[in-house]
């Protein structure tokens, strides 16, 4: 398990980050608390609210292959578009959302609908991408999220912002890309391989190092403005 998550830290960092501030904010979830996971698919961190009224909603479309850990769905207790999901105003304490809004055609509307269904002084703990490949397609509708863009719609809803942290720097995104590139390499057909050859060797110590280093290049990265995506807590208020 423990060589396992330091595989992860390093050459799965994206997901590997994520799972940790997940895990982070699930604590400060009191219990019995009302939790909606919003976008949940096969709810990957309903044992991280176990202490909760831990509710799912989500609209139900992607196949198995295309959710986490490719099991199909979670029990879903709300099946429904975002824009509409069928509960009573400021029903819940907190809302989940993790890497949901990139694939909803009108994430403003989704926004505007968390912040109905949250209470008064609730928190959403909310990701998304910065910029990714396509991926549970065909729904998937934009490249990425900006700090500004929380700002200023979350604000527009009635929330404010507590906390937005990059999920690393320029650096690790780089690592990313990299281990990228040498997926994609070997996965070509024999002649493409061939032209490529020199190219993913020259490529393949820096591919295998940099992911080793890249949180300690990272805090060189003073500008911040390359990550895989934000982690963003807001209140309702």
């Amino acid at each position: 398990m423990i060589k396992n998550d330091l595989f992860r830290k390093y050459y799965g960092f994206n997901l590997y980050h994520r799972d940790k501030w997940v895990g982070a904010v699930s604590k400060l979830v009191p219990k019995y608390a009302f939790v909606l996971d919003v976008g949940a698919g096969s709810a990957p961190y309903r044992t991280l609210f176990a202490h909760c009224n831990y509710k799912t909603h989500d609209f139900s479309q992607l196949s198995k292959s295309q959710l986490r850990g490719k099991n199909g769905y979670f029990e879903i207790d709300y099946v429904s578009d975002i824009v509409s999901i069928p509960v009573e105003n400021e029903s819940f304490d907190f809302i989940l959302c993790t890497e949901v809004i990139e694939h909803v055609p009108y994430p403003i509307e989704a926004i505007k609908e968390i912040s109905r269904v949250l209470k008064p002084g609730g928190k959403l703990f909310i990701t998304a991408p910065l910029g990714s490949g396509l991926h549970q397609e065909p729904y998937h509708y934009y490249g990425g999220y900006t700090p500004y863009w929380y700002e200023k719609f979350l604000t527009d809803n009635g929330m404010k912002l507590i906390s937005i942290e990059p999920n690393k720097g320029f650096y690790s995104f780089l690592s990313q890309e990299l281990l990228r590139f040498l997926y994609r390499s070997v996965s070509l057909n024999r002649l493409s391989n061939i032209l490529l050859l020199p190219l993913t060797l020259f490529l393949v110590l820096p591919s295998l190092l940099l992911p080793l280093f890249a949180s300690f290049f990272d805090k060189w990265d003073t500008n911040r403005d390359f990550t895989v995506g934000y982690h963003v807590v807001a209140e309702k208020m």
